[in-house]
């Protein structure tokens, strides 16, 4: 009953974050450079929109993950050249 739990804790931040996001283990995963790089986001949401968001997500088939990669890829292109 006092004995401690074998349970796996959080992982603490890597101190170099860049090389961490550009792990050559991700980077092997993937074909496509631009997906090659990528880093976790964390927003903070009421539990209603979250419900909102899943919903959605599961009418058009798709996971919330892909569907939120769309929405930032549309509303933050790359580069266009224009200065804003």
């Amino acid at each position: 009953m006092n004995e401690r739990s074998i349970k796996r804790g959080f992982v603490s931040r890597p101190g170099d974050a860049e090389s961490w996001i550009k792990a050559s283990e991700t980077a092997s995963r993937r074909s496509d450079d631009a997906a090659a790089f990528t880093a976790r986001l964390t927003i903070d949401v009421t539990p209603a929109l979250r419900g909102r968001i899943k919903v959605v997500a599961f009418q058009r088939g798709v996971t919330v993950a892909d569907m939120l990669r769309a929405l930032l890829a549309r509303e933050f292109p790359t580069d266009t050249g224009e200065p804003s």
